[in-house]
Order: C-alpha cells, then structure tokens, then sequence
C-alpha cells in the first residue's frame, strides 16, 4: 500500500510548545501514524522556544515580503518529529505565551500571524516546495483553518483536506476590514465563504471549505451540531453532519507510563493486573504518601485524596468544586488543586481554602509537569467537574496510574468513563464516577458516593483495576485517522479519474 503524507498544522505541538492538550495531540499523533505508514509533517510557528529546538535545517523556501517582512521556510527534525517551521520573527519571536501579550491581552496582530501559517500550509499543499508533497491537508483549529479558505480560492488542484476542531469555543473571529491584509478575495467575504456575523471565521472557513471534519470525542461531535453546543456554528455544522466524525483523542503512553515515571517514587505496571494487589497499591501508597507530604497535608493514608488539575475557570467547573469544600474538609477528604491561568478570583477563593484547611488542602498556581504526575499517581481519585470537555486527556492519564476519575456527563468525559449506571446498562466494567447534570449538588452527591465506595476496598480495587486494562494509548484513534485519510484520497483519485 502506497505510503500517505500529511500536512499537519498547529499552532504548537508538544514537546517543543505547549499551552493545552492541542499541543498533546499534534505531538503524539504523527508519532502513533507511523505504524500505520502514514509520513506526517508538521508546520509550526517558529516561536523562540522552537527555533531553540531545532539541531540540523534546511531552507526550503525564501519569502521576501510574508505580511510585512521576511521570512524562511525551514525544514527540521526534532523529537522524532518531522516539521516545517515558519521562521518569520516579525511575526513569532516573541517571548512567553504564543498568542498573549505579557499583560494577558491578545496579540493585536493575530490575525496576520496566524493567516501567515495558513498561507504557508497552502503553498506547500499546492506545490511550493519541492520536497514534500502532501495527499492530505490536516489543520488543527482555528490557527491553521484559514489554510482550507486559502486553497479554495486558489482554484487549482489541491489535496484532500481535513478540519480538527479541539475547542469549538475559539474561533478566530477578526474585523472584516483584515480581508485584503490576509490577501483573500473580495468574494471571499460572503456566507458561503469566510464571513461569519458580520466578521472573517477563521475557524467558520475551515468548518465551511474542509472534505471532512472531525472533533476529539464522538460525544463532543454531537454536543457541537447542537443550538447550544454549537456556539454560533452549530446550523454549519449541521449542514454538514454528514462528514463530521468524532475521533477519541489518546495519550502519550512513553511519557505516561507508571512503571517508568521520574517523577513518582513508587513506579509500577499499569497492564499487569495479577501483580495489582502487591505491586500497585504498595507503591501508589507510597505515592500518596509523597504527595500528602510534599503539598503539606496531614499523613493520613487513611483519606480520601482528591486530585484536579487544569485551569481556574467555570468551564472546568472548578466554580461548583470549590463550592463543595466545606463537604470535603467536614468528611475528613483531603484535596489537592494544580491550576493555571483562568478566573483570577476563583483561585482566590481556592487559596483562601487552603491557608483555612492547611492539613486538608493544597493550592499549587501554575502548571509543574512533576507535580501532575505525581498527583495522577498518588490522589485515589481524579475530579473533572467541567460543564464542556471536547475530550480530556486527564481523565485518560487517572485511568493509566490507578487513579478513579469522577467526572461530568459532558463532552469525552462521558465517552471515556464508564459509571455504575453505564455499567448496569451496557455490561460494561465500571471505571469511575459520573455525575449530572453539572450543578454543585449534583457534584457534591457524587463525591459523597465516592468516598463511601473508598472505604470498600475490594469494590474500590475493582474500579481501579478495571481502569487501568483501559487501552488509552493513541493506537486506535491513529487506526482511525489512518483509514480517514485513506479513504480520503480514495475519494480523490476517483473524482480526477
């Protein structure tokens, strides 16, 4: 069988930039394609972070005037990672977040930076550099979804495309006067093209112009066609339910891997499950004993030891967690919190939670990749209590290190864990807890049933054993993209035949 190339593009990709879990899967993705010999090529922005990455380039392409200044086209390897880097400091060499100022603001010239890449991404596609020759054209939000606009307006021969939406809720939306600085058409502007309520889509264009779109969960894909769920999108999306596919994210297996962590001091084999009553629950007790003393919580083996990790922010639904502290502290649980960014004084009243409970709870600002690990391998439970989660891949990692997740019925969270009451319904093997709808009752009901499942251990074992036989790896989603792709261009030789 032929062997498939890809144009990847993302606005980061892990582990050379990272701000969310849109990093997590462009960086493990292609990596997991390989077994399925598809060659990808990523196309990324040369922030300074990346630039520094880089070891041997090659220039593959000059552009004299790339929206205001020069730019390099540059080819590299990097991690295992094959990639196109845009070398355009005008545009990227910028230090800390990729698309906030210092201040937290946006920077005001988003559109062109990211417009940039998507020109780019469909002069490669089209034949720009000699080098690599794409069948199909991947773009990963809306950073990279003008590309699909660009190609179509091109009217020439292109590849077959596809449109992965991680988070409908950014969408690149900018005034419609940028339309001649990003060098679309006049007739471009239009409903059936990039306009979007008065303003250019970016993400509403690749939407629009993609072969085919997919999400990170099958749940997210029907969330998103909603009137709700489908935040200004969802009458598109519908239109175009016929080539929309959810497709469930993984993780990182090499680097969430238990039994050869760093991070954690009692390592041990998530997919050995006769060795589970003398290998894993020694060592993550050591694990949470590490953790209660690292964090300053009282040594208390004996305690249910809540974990979240992820943003400040009602999205998360850590509105309705911290609402339900005075039940954690008042039923002896214990409550580890490892948050960045989000909602200013709702990690106000988090740490004001903590300096009230020292011995009970923990508040850590900003993210530490040790520290989340640990966390994953210690806490007896992971909370995700978000009102919308397209997928999560932190309930994936609690389910790999033995960690029970308790999570809302929102998005792939209710893709990925399996209740008591799925369970009862489908002959499925419980993994963790569910809870609906997302109200700080609802949450506090189910924590209260969790902990009382703790304190039954051989069910509590069951739960997490049942967990961990989880293949949460990125084998089978790559299985389905690799037969997205194939039929794609299955598609496409047939049409030009």
């Amino acid at each position: 069988m032929k062997s498939i190339r890809v144009l990847s593009i993302a606005s980061e990709i892990n582990p050379l930039i990272k701000t969310g879990e849109l990093a997590d899967v462009t960086g493990a993705l292609p990596i997991a394609l390989k077994a399925e010999g598809i060659e990808v090529r990523t196309l990324v922005p040369g922030y300074p972070s990346v630039m520094n990455s880089l070891g041997v380039v090659e220039g593959v392409l000059h552009l004299p005037n790339l929206f205001g200044s020069e730019a390099r086209l540059l080819r590299a390897t990097s991690c295992e990672l094959g990639l196109f880097v845009l070398d355009a400091p005008h545009l990227f060499a910028r230090t800390g977040n990729p698309y906030l100022r210092p201040d937290g603001v946006e920077w005001p010239d988003n559109a062109l930076r990211f417009a940039a890449l998507a020109r780019i991404a469909a002069d490669i596609a089209l034949g720009g550099v000699s080098v690599f020759a794409p069948d199909i054209v991947h773009a990963h939000d809306w950073h990279a979804a003008l590309a699909l606009a660009y190609l179509h307006y091109s009217n020439r021969r292109r590849p077959a495309t596809v449109m992965t939406v991680h988070n409908l809720a950014y969408q690149g939306v900018f005034p419609r006067e940028m339309l001649a600085a990003v060098g679309l058409p006049p007739e471009s502007f239009d409903i059936h093209g990039v306009e979007y309520f008065g303003q250019i889509g970016f993400l509403k264009a690749g939407l629009y112009f993609a072969d085919h779109i997919t999400t990170v969960s099958p749940n997210y894909a029907t969330e998103i066609v909603s009137q709700e769920g489908g935040l200004g999108l969802g009458g598109l999306l519908r239109e175009r339910s016929r080539d929309l596919q959810g497709i469930l994210n993984g993780v990182d297996t090499s680097v969430w891997d238990p039994s050869i962590d760093p991070h954690i001091p009692g390592c041990f084999y998530p997919d050995l499950p006769n060795g589970f009553e003398s290998d894993v629950l020694k060592n993550r007790a050591l694990n949470k004993a590490a953790l209660q003393s690292r964090l300053g919580l009282e040594p208390a083996p004996e305690a249910f030891l809540l974990g979240v990790i992820g943003r400040f922010s009602s999205q998360k639904g850590l509105d309705l967690l911290v609402e339900n502290i005075p039940t954690i502290v008042g039923e002896g649980m214990q409550l580890v919190v490892l948050g960045s960014t989000g909602d200013r004084n709702l990690r106000y009243r988090y740490q004001a939670a903590a300096q009230a409970h020292p011995g009970q709870v923990s508040v850590t600002v900003g993210y530490d990749e040790g520290l989340a690990h640990l966390i994953q391998a210690g806490v007896d439970a992971l909370v995700m209590p978000s009102r919308a989660e397209p997928c999560g891949l932190a309930q994936l990692c609690a389910l790999r290190y033995g960690a029970v997740p308790i999570v809302s019925r929102v998005g792939g969270l209710d893709d990925t864990v399996v209740d008591i009451s799925d369970s009862i319904l489908n002959g499925g093997r419980q993994t963790g807890f569910k809870f609906g709808p997302v109200t700080t009752e609802s949450l506090g009901s189910v924590l209260q049933q969790a902990r009382a499942t703790f304190h039954d251990v051989a069910a509590w074992r069951r739960i997490q054993r049942n967990g961990m036989s989880i293949d949460v790896s990125w084998r089978n989603p790559a299985r389905h993209y690799a037969n997205l792709y194939r039929s794609l261009v299955e598609f496409s030789q047939e049409k030009v035949a």
